[in-house]
């Protein structure tokens, strides 16, 4: 046997082998699962699939929502030529190879389709070397990436492609995909157990298949057929998806600050939790506690800034991982405090007015007195010191084009005073 062109038994033998995820790739559109918003009928993917017109695209997705298959399947159905490769195993010198290969082509009007793996792992220059080729139409360029294309791709780039969002599959298309799974390795699997096995997925197809034949694997060592206890040595760590430098890190902290922010101290903790455990920056958690408690509580609570700010010495003082509790109180404490922006409002509106009518001076009576000839310049001239008199409680100290200005403007909220309590 030929070890580089293995006979037509011997493939299948190899087949049969491999992976259950592999073998139960999906090969065409019906039996792909998921991704309804894509291909559903009358959806653009499915329509430029069934006309054999696919423009250069960007398939962005968590692991194991069908970013490859779906591209094997465009290979499958399409009469142009389709060429593979990663971008982990890829230079430049390969790139202008096939770029070659694929201009003699189109002289032919024969069309070429280049399926990038991973293409967020390719380099500026590398990225720009496809750019002439998808501008001319020499390719169509479909790549596959699990990192957010508008930070990990060139934006030259991208804006010549379609960019398509695939979702994470949900419990009832993984419940699909487990029991298409079971039926591979003829095998019965009790209802409950399937949807274990799609729940501890993570939304993603092969992890689910991976802890199907894992779980069925340890279950025929022990003679028995497969219990929950199989599933979660399985999967004894469900998948993070998170990213410190993309999406992910941005979509965690925002989820984390609009659930503190709507008060839902339950939510706060998870997301917590989420961005703990996926490695975030306790640093960069306790910042946005620090911002957020001025920015979103003010002086509805004067309190939540010190706790805040406690929780980012803490950081410094204990570390990880028991500083996750200081940071925990701090979170719930936020969540739990009374809400007031006015003090978010009260900055902006000042320099807003700062902005359109430049840095306008203090009245006279306001300015420093305390140089010499000071005083012939008429500084400090009317000015009343407050302990001494009341009456200057009663000045004006905005300067005179701005008389008027209410920047700080509190609702009463917590701690705060009412608006009728505030200086008229």
């Amino acid at each position: 046997m030929d070890l580089f062109n293995p006979t037509p038994d011997a493939a299948a033998a190899q087949a049969s082998q491999a992976p259950l995820a592999d073998r139960m790739r999906p090969r065409t559109l019906d039996e792909f699962v998921g991704q309804e918003h894509l291909l559903g009928p009358g959806k653009p993917l499915s329509l430029a699939i069934a006309h054999d017109d696919p423009t250069s695209m960007i398939f962005w997705g968590p692991p194991g929502t069908g970013k490859t298959t779906l591209a094997k399947i465009i290979a499958a159905l399409t009469q142009a030529t389709f060429i593979e490769f990663s971008a982990v195993m890829s230079g430049i010198k390969e790139i202008k190879a096939v770029m070659l290969a694929a201009e003699k082509a189109a002289g032919f009007r024969s069309r070429t389709i280049l399926f990038i793996d991973e293409i967020h792992r390719f380099n500026k220059a590398q990225q720009d070397a496809f750019l002439p080729y998808v501008e001319r139409g020499s390719i169509r360029l479909i790549g596959a990436t699990t990192e957010n294309p508008y930070f990990q791709v060139n934006s030259a780039l991208l804006s010549r492609c379609q960019l398509y969002a695939l979702e994470p599959l949900s419990q009832q298309e993984l419940e699909v995909i487990v029991q298409r799974g079971a039926k591979e390795l003829g095998i019965e699997v009790a209802h409950e157990i399937v949807e274990a096995i799609a729940k501890n997925a993570g939304g993603d197809a092969r992890n689910a298949l991976n802890i199907l034949e894992l779980a069925w694997q340890t279950a025929g060592a022990d003679g028995t057929s497969i219990g929950a206890n199989h599933v979660e040595d399985a999967a004894r760590k469900r998948p993070l998806v998170y990213d410190r430098a993309g999406d992910a890190h941005f979509d965690f902290a925002s989820a984390f600050i609009k659930s503190m922010r709507g008060s839902d101290a339950d939510a706060a903790v998870y997301y917590l939790a989420s961005m703990i455990e996926a490695g975030e920056d306790p640093r960069f958690v306790a910042r946005r506690m620090v911002i957020f408690a001025s920015e979103d509580i003010g002086l509805a609570d004067p309190r939540a800034l010190q706790v805040a700010v406690a929780a980012a010495d803490a950081v410094e003082y204990v570390g990880l991982p028991e500083v996750q509790l200081n940071l925990a109180e701090a979170a719930i404490y936020l969540a739990l405090a009374p809400k007031s922006n006015a003090v978010k409002t009260a900055i902006f509106s000042a320099r807003e007015d700062v902005r359109e009518h430049g840095n306008v001076r203090p009245p006279k009576m306001l300015r420093g007195s305390g140089y010499r000839g000071a005083k012939a310049l008429g500084s400090g001239e009317g000015y009343i010191y407050p302990h001494d008199d009341a009456r200057g409680f009663e000045l004006e100290y905005l300067p005179e084009e701005l008389r008027g200005r209410r920047y700080w403007q509190p609702k009463g909220t917590g701690e705060e005073p009412k608006p009728g309590e505030t200086k008229s």
